[in-house]
């Protein structure tokens, strides 16, 4: 399989920078992924309306926008795109809530480990790879679809 994490762009939000820090050098350091961070999660929004993005991950807790709120935005925008929110203990259980609700790919637990994180955000990626390529095909069957139709009307014609 090639490796196209290269071309993958992961937005960081979270007000506290950190958690940035150390969530950008983990990434930058481990992978080659593409790491765009933002404190504010309207500056997040506008990059995220004007770029290819393939993960986000948001804070739960943030002054100006709370994560849940952010998060529904970028899935207006972009619902194709993984989302994941960080969360400390006390705010778990409106996080899971949030799953169902918001459509959240995963919650992560602060302060997280490592390699779980980079785990989750992989399994994150090749969701989104999948869910791509089950698109692509669905529209390939009904191109198909649409020609074989075509073919039986003109057969039809032809014999009728």
């Amino acid at each position: 399989m090639q490796n196209d994490t290269q071309h993958e762009t992961i937005v960081l939000v979270d007000d506290e920078e950190m958690v940035l820090t150390s969530l950008s050098s983990f990434f930058m350091l481990e992978t080659d992924y593409r790491i765009e961070v933002f404190t504010r999660a309207a500056e997040a929004l506008k990059f995220i309306e004007k770029n290819d993005v393939d993960l986000v991950i948001s804070d739960y807790l943030m002054p100006e926008m709370d994560g849940i709120t952010f998060l529904t935005k970028v899935r207006e925008l972009k619902p194709e795109v993984p989302r994941i929110i960080l969360t400390g203990y006390a705010d778990k259980e409106n996080a899971i809530k949030a799953i169902n609700e918001v459509g959240l790919f995963q919650y992560i637990e602060k302060p997280w480990d490592n390699e779980d994180i980079r785990l989750i955000v992989r399994n994150g990626l090749e969701k989104k790879k999948l869910m791509q390529r089950l698109q692509e095909k669905i529209s390939e069957i009904n191109k198909a679809y649409d020609e074989l139709q075509g073919l039986q009307i003109d057969i039809l014609k032809t014999f009728v």
